[in-house]
């Protein structure tokens, strides 16, 4: 870390999940790539450094400018609005507090008191109890900065999938595959790549039906959408390809043939990204981006883990990896 490294406000998600110990656990390894401050509840990050046994104490504070980022001390933008903490809950107070972590980092990182965002996870139902018609963040992300145009991007290594929908039924999911919708988030991928340090991204798109309809013999909406809407991205100069047949365009992509895959719906793309990243043990690698917004967010890509939340198992590796890449595209967007 650098006093012009990124400052990075890493909300701390529900507070009965593993967010608060992943962050105390990654901390020393966060601080070396970037100055993270925690938007949260300094008492529930305190308890959090006392279950996983840790020798770092908490700052908390009511302002950016006043955390010190020492290597000892996790600095927390202070919210003080949890009462209890009962791990594994699903609770209305811990849905309110999640959402007020969200609103404060949006409003700080569109008055530039910080750099991005890395969310850890909410809990759907408790931010539903709370009033949240959101499906999660990127909803929420997309309403409170004004932005028509979003997708969600997942990072593992070197596969990067983006999505043309997500957090919807299926049937409404293949309804909503049309050629201006896949044609938006080719382009929104590509420059979410270069934000990346992707200098010439390449990107294959997904068929929405097996084989990529195998010649219109079994549907006709990749021929008549996606068909035309990667035509009109290569008219707009952007290295795109499809659409290509959906079991087998991610193993091309891993292997280096694609910088990312445009998938068609929420499972056809975070299946091979979790095959990749999730293991058995719990240790959960990946990265959640949400591209299109005018701030940078990033995120794990696992939930609030419920049945493992106070036991100081889970893995810090996503939360990692989510700070890694926003600290990324900072820099990108700064011009380094």
């Amino acid at each position: 870390m650098t006093e012009n490294s990124p400052i990075i406000g890493i909300t701390m998600g529900d507070p009965a999940g593993i967010g608060p110990e992943v962050i105390v656990k990654a901390y020393r390894e966060l601080r070396e790539q970037s100055r993270p401050i925690v938007i949260g509840d300094a008492d529930v990050i305190a308890a959090a450094v006392d279950l996983c046994g840790l020798s770092l104490s908490v700052q908390p504070v009511e302002t950016v400018a006043e955390a010190r980022f020492d290597a000892n001390e996790i600095p927390v933008l202070d919210l003080d609005n949890v009462s209890q903490i009962v791990r594994g809950d699903v609770r209305e107070d811990y849905g309110v507090a999640s959402l007020a972590y969200i609103e404060r980092a949006i409003e700080l990182a569109q008055t530039g008191a910080i750099d991005a965002i890395t969310t850890a996870p909410i809990n759907k139902q408790a931010t539903k109890l709370a009033g949240s018609d959101y499906a999660g963040h990127t909803g929420m992300l997309a309403d409170y900065t004004d932005t028509d145009n979003y997708a969600m991007m997942l990072v593992e290594d070197d596969l990067r999938v983006t999505h043309v929908s997500t957090h919807v039924p299926l049937r409404e999911a293949c309804d909503l595959v049309t050629t201006e919708s896949v044609l938006e988030t080719i382009r929104l991928t590509g420059t979410a790549l270069r934000d990346l340090g992707v200098d010439a991204p390449t990107i294959g798109v997904a068929g929405l039906n097996p084989h990529a309809s195998d010649g219109g013999l079994l549907g006709d909406e990749d021929h008549d959408e996606i068909e035309p809407a990667v035509d009109l991205a290569r008219d707009e100069g952007i290295d795109a390809a499809g659409p290509e047949s959906p079991d087998t365009v991610y193993v091309r992509a891993a292997s280096g043939a694609y910088d990312c895959v445009v998938s068609m719906y929420h499972d056809q793309g975070h299946i091979p990204i979790k095959m990749l990243g999730f293991t058995a043990d719990s240790a959960v690698s990946g990265v959640n981006v949400t591209i299109g917004l005018p701030i940078i967010r990033t995120s794990v890509d696992h939930g609030t883990a419920f049945d493992i939340a106070g036991q100081g198992v889970a893995s810090e590796r996503s939360l990692i990896d989510a700070v890694g890449v926003a600290t990324t595209m900072v820099d990108r967007r700064a011009g380094k």
